[in-house]
């Protein structure tokens, strides 16, 4: 009996036990979901804040989170609960708050690694751009030919060695001392540079390292940093010396910089989105500064490397030409015309007079400049009438208009029947059709390398004068000798992809010019009619490989050509 007394009183213990137990449990449950409802109330934003929703109020970022003011504040229903109770609760109200701070934290931590993400991307696109690629894609970095000593245009005098006379060794000992000497030009005065050049390259200005590195075969190499430094300072250095240039149909000056370089300057006579008129002739266009540089990008992107490094610039009118001409001629055709701006025209056949003047807004001007080929005395050139001439006539027409066959009889005609001076023609179309380029009239050669050597691509300003209508008689030479370069048309058939699409590239080779700053140098019209045009000469050379066997002049010839392909 006492043992069945004892398990009673036991088991009615734990049913006790477990009865508070359960109440406690409850009562605690109660507590913690009074909690959770209170953290969740909002406060009403104020009328007075202009912040969006989500957002924390401007101004009020240091403030305490209102979680702790609204628990702080609130009464909890624990009047039957002592003190521990009160503890447990604000141990959970701290642990709530905590929580939620760390969710902050993480979206905070989660923000900053999209961030970085996204800024490891941009440099990724930014490092990897689409003018990049194309430079760095095997068709751009051709093996190159061994050049032998005569194939520079220019080289150093030799330094004499061991003359058996006294007189020579003098002759000797004098140039080397002059050698190791700085050599001072008698017009430091006026603002030159001292000139220190030596034997060594370190010493020669950028744009005598870049005269000494044209070759056979290019004008300059792509890669050569002395391009970038010859544009750069044509840019940024201050002018010393402006002159009007003789010769020629519209207004050119040449300028001069304290290194001894030169370049050669066309100003802006128009608005760079504005079409030529239709009812002009082509030889009555006017020459665009904007065209002469984009030409030069547009010749770089091709490859061909055969225009001169051409730049952008913003130059006074007051201090930069008309305060230190010394052409007599040019500063007496300066006016101010009736709304203030500086005016001049200089003397030449075209559009040099006050009714078609070079104005500054209003004084500024922005002109292109162009650096200078090495001295005729140096380096002489031959002019060459191009076979596609137009008759520059505005009733009659050239031979190549009247016959069809007319590239039969040039390929029998040196020096276009050997070697590879029409593949250089056709390379000189394409470049003109993809810029409108209908004034085309001569081409130059360096005389020294005679016809085994590039074409020059000069005189560009009457390009990029039409973006609504395409030109065909300009693709007219392709259409009818149907020969083309085979590195020309990889590279031509690589621009047609997205990847390297050619208003792409050149959209971004041109922003690399200072007068992009000012405006695109090229509109959107102009940019986008490169891609259409492109077309066509692709569309032409697809015509000529169904009707002739001889299109392609293979000039990669010893090379795999799997390796260009793309």
């Amino acid at each position: 009996m006492a043992r069945q007394g004892v398990g009673r009183l036991s088991h009615s213990v734990c049913l006790v036990l477990t009865c508070l137990s359960l109440a406690l449990h409850l009562i605690l449950a109660f507590f913690c979901l009074s909690v959770l409802q209170t953290s969740c109330v909002i406060p009403p934003p104020s009328s007075c804040s202009s912040s969006f929703p989500g957002t924390i109020p401007h101004g009020k970022q240091g403030r305490s989170h209102p979680l702790s003011s609204q628990s702080s504040s609130h009464k909890l229903p624990v009047s039957r609960m002592n003190g521990d109770f009160t503890k447990m609760a604000a141990h959970i109200d701290h642990k709530v708050e905590a929580s939620l701070n760390i969710v902050n934290e993480k979206e905070k931590d989660k923000k900053l690694i999209q961030t970085k993400m996204a800024t490891k991307v941009s440099q990724r696109v930014s490092s990897r751009s689409k003018l990049e690629a194309l430079f760095s894609h095997p068709l751009y970095n051709l093996p190159r030919k061994h050049l032998l000593e005569d194939d520079w245009l220019l080289k150093l005098k030799p330094k004499n060695k061991g003359g058996d006379s006294e007189e020579e060794d003098e002759e000797e000992d004098s140039d080397k001392s002059s050698e190791d000497s700085e050599w001072q030009s008698d017009s430091e005065e006026d603002g030159y540079d001292r000139a220190n050049w030596t034997r060594s390259a370190d010493t020669h200005p950028a744009w005598l390292r870049y005269h000494l590195g044209i070759s056979r075969w290019e004008l300059y190499d792509r890669n050569d940093p002395s391009v970038a430094e010859v544009t750069q300072q044509m840019a940024t250095q201050r002018i010393l010396s402006a002159v009007q240039k003789s010769g020629g149909t519209q207004l050119k000056l040449i300028m001069s910089f304290p290194n001894y370089g030169q370049a050669l300057l066309k100003p802006m006579r128009q608005e760079r989105d504005a079409e030529t008129d239709f009812n002009l002739f082509y030889f009555s266009d006017f020459e665009r500064h904007n065209a002469e540089i984009a030409a030069f990008h547009l010749d770089r992107v091709l490859g061909f490397c055969r225009i001169p490094p051409v730049v952008g610039r913003l130059i006074n009118i007051t201090t930069e030409i008309r305060a230190i001409t010394t052409d007599h001629k040019l500063s007496r055709t300066f006016f101010t015309s009736p709304v203030g701006n500086l005016c001049f025209h200089g003397q030449c056949e075209y559009y040099c007079s006050t009714e078609n003047p070079v104005c500054g807004r209003p004084q500024v001007l922005e002109v292109s400049l162009a650096s200078m080929l090495p001295d005729l005395s140096l380096a002489p050139r031959r002019s060459w009438r191009s076979p596609w001439r137009r008759s520059y006539s505005r009733t009659k027409l050239a031979p190549w208009e009247k016959n069809p066959d007319y590239c039969d009889t040039v390929k029998q005609t040196p020096p276009y029947s050997q070697g590879t001076r029409l593949v250089d023609l056709i390379d000189m179309v394409v470049l003109d059709f993809l810029m409108s380029n209908m004034d085309r009239h001569h081409y130059e050669t360096f005389e020294k390398f005679g016809n085994d050597t590039f074409l020059l691509h000069l005189d560009n300003g009457r390009a990029f004068g039409r973006h609504s209508v395409d030109e065909p008689s300009i693709l007219v030479p392709l259409q009818q000798c149907c020969r083309i370069r085979r590195s020309t048309l990889m590279r031509l058939r690589l621009l047609s992809l997205p990847g390297f699409r050619l208003s792409d590239v050149m959209r971004e080779s041109l922003s690399q010019d200072p007068l992009e700053s000012v405006a695109p140098l090229l509109s959107v019209q102009h940019l986008s009619v490169l891609d259409r045009r492109l077309k066509t000469i692709l569309q032409a050379v697809h015509t000529c490989l169904e009707h002739h066997d001889d299109v392609i002049y293979d000039d990669l010839e010893g090379y795999d050509v799997n390796l260009y392909r793309h």
